[in-house]
């Protein structure tokens, strides 16, 4: 194996990485191209890659539609502020969204990161209240096994017993953080904290069907028809956060179309540019926005990034828009669900694994742990894949146009694994 690049020799004592104690954690692979569901790495090897880049490039890496929606728009307007201005690809991005999310959606506000979707999913929760008069409803209902994003306001909804943000306990806003509703007992409790909290609540958060990186936890379509119920019982807003459900990962367009629930507030990312662009939106009913229509200044949603509605990255959204429209993506998930259930399966047999789990194109194996992380790592790599495991799960979130070859390549290669133990 050849040394590494001199970019990487030269930038990685200057870079900070995510996730990760510098001082311990193995230098990163160098990555050259992609291709399809495919990375190189500046020594030349192939790694057919299991994640989609953290569950974004849905349509696979470089799909020339996109790149070319991006490259007509670098030359005639790659970027604009939008306050006081408006541009097409953005206008026509908030229409379409609109369109094909659930009513009473209807009111796109655009950002550059999923976290901060979260952000102004609850400022607007927050502000709804107090522009109706109610001042006293400041806190929020979430989940234990929830993340919604690292930014403070965020971790305060993620679970605090998670580990990633438990140090900030103190610094963070203290919110309700709850058993999900999956079974009578936590249903007791759920409705037991409303009614005694409710008057200071003002929205529930929940990752509808799947918590991400929580763990990758599924949950029946049924537990959001009681949050909905829950909800408007108590005369709270709810807050779907689909940024890593949205898009098709979980089989349908929407997670929330497989319960028939609409919420008031819904988060987008991950798979929105189809893994080109960083854009986000948090997209609002039209009563939610209605609290805001008002002749009083102070009524306003006062919140504006900079690059909010980035020219460039609504022309990747509208292109891979596009994609859904005419090329099957759907069918390719139930293909994908279908050959990770059937191909992941053996492994629960393998000693060290307590289960194994399949919606959509999310593919998990949970394991009692995971000892040496980094190894495991390690070995996946060595099979030729790139499959990030974290916490007490290997899974799989693959691109949808993986082909079946590149599919079976990465279930083999984590029974291979998994079945030498050591991990």
């Amino acid at each position: 194996m050849s040394a590494d690049p001199p970019w990487l020799q030269s930038g990685l004592p200057h870079v900070w990485l995510p996730y990760a104690q510098m001082k311990t954690a193995p230098a990163p692979l160098p990555v050259v191209s992609t291709r399809g569901a495919r990375l190189t790495l500046a020594d030349g090897r192939e790694l057919v890659d299991g994640l989609a880049s953290w569950w974004t490039a849905c349509h696979g890496y470089n799909h020339p539609h996109v790149a070319e929606a991006v490259r007509r728009q670098l030359e005639a307007m790659p970027h604009v502020m939008f306050g006081g201005l408006a541009h097409e690809p953005a206008c026509r991005l908030a229409a379409r969204l609109a369109a094909l999310l659930p009513a009473p959606l209807s009111r796109v506000f655009f950002v550059e990161s999923g976290s901060v979707a979260v952000e102004v999913a609850m400022k607007m929760a927050l502000q709804y209240h107090l522009n109706r008069g109610a001042r006293g409803r400041n806190k929020f209902v979430s989940f234990r096994g929830g993340y919604h994003g690292d930014t403070f306001a965020c971790m305060s909804v993620c679970d605090p017993e998670e580990g990633m943000h438990s140090l900030f306990r103190g610094a963070l806003a203290e919110q309700l953080v709850v058993e999900l509703p999956t079974h009578e007992r936590a249903r007791t409790a759920f409705e037991a904290a409303l009614e005694a909290q409710g008057e200071n609540l003002a929205a529930i958060i929940v990752e509808p069907l799947a918590q991400g990186a929580g763990g990758m936890i599924f949950h029946e379509p049924g537990v959001l028809r009681l949050l909905r119920e829950a909800a408007d019982r108590h005369g709270l807003l709810l807050i779907f956060d689909e940024i890593f459900t949205g898009f098709g990962r979980t089989g349908a367009m929407f997670a929330c179309e497989a319960a028939g629930v609409s919420p008031d507030v819904l988060t987008l990312s991950k798979a929105l540019t189809g893994g080109t662009m960083a854009l986000a939106a948090t997209v609002a009913s039209g009563a939610v926005f209605e609290a805001f229509w008002s002749d009083d200044p102070a009524h306003a949603l006062m919140h504006g990034p900079t690059f909010m509605g980035n020219p460039l990255a609504c022309a990747a959204a509208n292109a891979s828009l596009d994609l859904f429209e005419r090329e099957p993506r759907l069918a390719q998930v139930a293909r994908i669900s279908a050959a990770l259930a059937r191909d992941l399966e053996p492994c629960r047999a393998l000693p060290g694994v307590t289960d194994v789990r399949v919606l959509g194109a999310i593919g998990v194996v949970q394991l009692e742990r995971i000892a040496d992380m980094n190894g495991l790592k390690r070995r996946l790599v060595a099979e030729g894949v790139w499959v990030r495991p974290f916490r007490d799960i290997v899974y799989l979130t693959p691109a949808f146009t993986i082909s079946d070859d590149e599919l079976k390549r990465l279930t083999d290669a984590i029974f291979a694994v998994l079945s030498r133990g050591g991990f």
